[in-house]
């Protein structure tokens, strides 16, 4: 039985329309849930009240904290730079191997200590000097008109703003969403419908759709991410097929990040991802033709580091989220061979490096 939506829960949503039966249809993204007074999505977050659906975590968080950039993780977008990452609750996927589902499958709003307003967030972010304000934890997409929200409040302080993302959504909610978005980290969790079915309760296409939109119809630098499960996606011939639709689709300049496992949710029982594994599928990214593979959740130095596409020399040099070397001119070129390195860069004077600042924004609304 739906937990009853509360009178403080009840911010009017968007992207919903009503059907011939007497239910309400959200169209936020391909689940499509039909719902009766008083239910909620399979997200949970949104539900119907009345006539009309409304967003229940409109305005508070499960947390905030300062991070590295390269931790949401986005390595070329103004590397070193520290941004401030918040989520909500709940999650319009059912990933059965999700790394955070203690807030992305809460069933209850206990995890939703914090509360803030879009200003109080864009002030804070300013306050700590961070560079940009990212959503992440959980997924935006459900919470798609706070985070919208924020964006406006944040770009009117010139802060940059960060998606992370699985990317599954509709055509006009995306395209309202991306257009408040600086950059984004998209989740390609695997490269066949298969998996995306009995692993996520969800499907590929629209996900794929997301990454064309978002490389050939915006201007939000993009990053992908790709969480190795050994023996259910980390096969060479995947990895091959997955690398060269991005080479074809994408093109060679947007990052892949391929990511560790570790047990956890309903996939405990499953081993962690061998540090062989992440090497060999990184090397089979890079025959493929991408210029920037990179490995996350494993101690690789290699794997960290920005390479130069041109002379391949190591023009930025990483051990975890700390840059130890900097080779890049103010505007991205390769100060050996003066390639153009693609993302966003500026003038590097220094990192936020490894550390990780938790903090409370409810006191600043």
């Amino acid at each position: 039985m739906d937990e009853p939506i509360g009178v403080t829960e009840r911010f009017p949503a968007r992207y919903w329309h009503r059907l011939d039966d007497g239910r309400i249809q959200c169209d936020l993204c391909p689940r499509d849930c039909k719902l009766h007074d008083g239910q909620r999505g399979a997200c949970f977050v949104r539900g119907r009240v009345g006539d009309s659906m409304v967003l229940t975590t409109y305005g508070r968080s499960s947390s905030f904290c300062i991070d590295p950039i390269e931790k949401k993780p986005l390595n070329q977008f103004y590397p070193g730079s520290s941004v401030l990452s918040f989520g909500t609750a709940g999650c319009n996927l059912a990933c059965k191997f999700c790394q955070n589902w203690d807030i992305s499958k809460s069933r209850s709003f206990d995890k939703l200590q914090d509360q803030a307003s879009p200003e109080a967030i864009a002030r804070c972010a300013e306050q700590y000097h961070c560079k940009s304000v990212a959503f992440t934890y959980n997924d935006p997409v459900i919470f798609a008109e706070y985070a919208m929200d924020v964006a406006d409040a944040c770009h009117a302080r010139g802060i940059k703003t960060v998606a992370v993302t699985a990317g599954y959504m509709h055509p006009q909610p995306r395209r309202d969403f991306f257009a408040r978005m600086d950059a984004a980290n998209v989740d390609l969790k695997a490269f066949t419908e298969a998996f995306y079915v009995r692993q996520t309760g969800s499907h590929l296409q629209p996900v794929l759709d997301t990454l064309r939109y978002l490389r050939h119809e915006t201007d939000v630098w993009l990053e992908l991410t790709t969480l190795l499960i050994p023996g259910l996606n980390d096969s060479s011939e995947e990895i091959a097929a997955m690398s060269h639709w991005i080479m074809r689709e994408l093109g060679p300049d947007v990052p892949l990040h391929f990511s560790a496992f570790h047990p956890d949710y309903k996939m405990d029982d499953v081993p962690s991802t061998p540090s062989e594994t992440l090497i060999r599928v990184r090397r089979i990214a890079l025959d493929a033709g991408l210029h920037y593979v990179y490995t996350g959740n494993v101690h690789y130095r290699e794997g960290d580091t920005t390479i130069c596409p041109g002379c391949g020399s190591a023009v930025i040099v990483r051990d975890w989220y700390e840059i130890e070397q900097y080779h890049l001119t103010e505007d991205g070129y390769c100060e050996q061979c003066h390639t153009r390195i693609a993302g966003h860069f500026e003038p590097f004077t220094g990192q936020f490096g490894r550390q990780r600042i938790p903090i409370k924004i409810g006191a600043m609304t």
